[in-house]
């Protein structure tokens, strides 16, 4: 490869995982932000492409891991429940955590492709950032302000979980956002808003290992790649995993005391940006 060509590779890659280490974990959808962000750089939609967005976001997952390493541990250790401490036991966390996965199981397996092949467009991205917006503000305004059932130091209910996993199989649909779609259904639930955000980074666990390993899978393993498609991916992955790891505990901090409303706000604009985009002709 070319040594310019190889450059405007490895910066692409680099840019790629900025983005998608940043949003993430935010409620605005990585994978909105990947789809245009990848046309916007003159990127083919293409099934390494389809595999690498997952891989990189492995690297923001790993973010998670490293910040929630201590209460993993604690999971992992206590892994075997006590005689009638089932519910405190790492076993029943990660049951709930299972749980909360099925129905987005289903549905991904069900509708995957078909949102894959008809939805992961700027233009489709674009409306459902916007009314993805709408709907957070809306669901804010009813449930948030509502008194909740649980605090930061307790568990999530399976009953809960059920619900979480529900308004997950929204994430399907490129744009929505996996992070704004649990915290919802945390709101819904009855969990504050915290902790439907850090039950989100740990439902992401699973779901991103098991999607990641699907699509590599899918393309033959990474032995099919070339050289530079994987250094591309290291690339990516490094850099996701490290902006991953500044936004995380920031974006928590701040749902400490905040409100979602500034991320619905962004959306919309962002959404308004793609349209005007798309207009003007200026992706390719």
């Amino acid at each position: 490869m070319h040594t310019l060509l190889f450059l405007k590779f490895v910066l692409q890659s680099f840019v790629l995982g900025i983005v998608e280490g940043v949003t993430e974990f935010l409620p605005i959808s990585s994978t909105g932000h990947l789809i245009v962000f990848e046309r916007l750089l003159g990127l083919k939609n293409t099934s390494y492409m389809d595999m690498y967005t997952y891989v990189i976001q492995l690297g923001a997952i790993l973010a998670v891991v490293v910040l929630y390493h201590k209460k993993i541990w604690k999971t992992l250790v206590n892994l075997i429940p006590k005689k009638g401490e089932f519910t405190k036991s790492g076993l029943s966390f990660w049951l709930v955590i299972v749980v909360a996965c099925i129905p987005g199981f289903i549905a991904t397996m069900i509708f995957g492709d078909i949102a894959d092949k008809y939805l992961s467009n700027q233009t489709s991205v674009a409306i459902t950032l916007f009314l993805g917006g709408i709907l957070m503000i809306v669901m804010e305004n009813i449930f948030r302000k509502k008194r909740h059932t649980l605090d930061g130091d307790k568990n999530v209910l399976y009953k809960q979980a059920i619900i979480i996993g529900i308004f997950q199989c929204l994430a399907i649909i490129p744009g929505m956002s996996r992070s704004a779609s649990t915290i919802m259904g945390g709101w819904v639930a009855g969990l504050t808003t915290p902790m439907a955000a850090e039950f989100s980074f740990f439902l992401a666990i699973p779901v991103m290992i098991g999607m990641s390993l699907l699509k590599i899978l899918k393309i033959g393993g990474l032995s099919t790649l070339t050289s530079p498609e994987i250094i591309a991916l290291i690339i990516g992955f490094i850099t996701a995993f490290v902006s991953a790891l500044v936004v995380v505990k920031r974006f928590i901090t701040y749902l400490q005391k905040r409100p979602m409303r500034p991320f619905a706000v962004y959306r919309m604009i962002f959404a308004i940006i793609i349209i005007g985009l798309v207009l003007a002709g200026l992706f390719k």
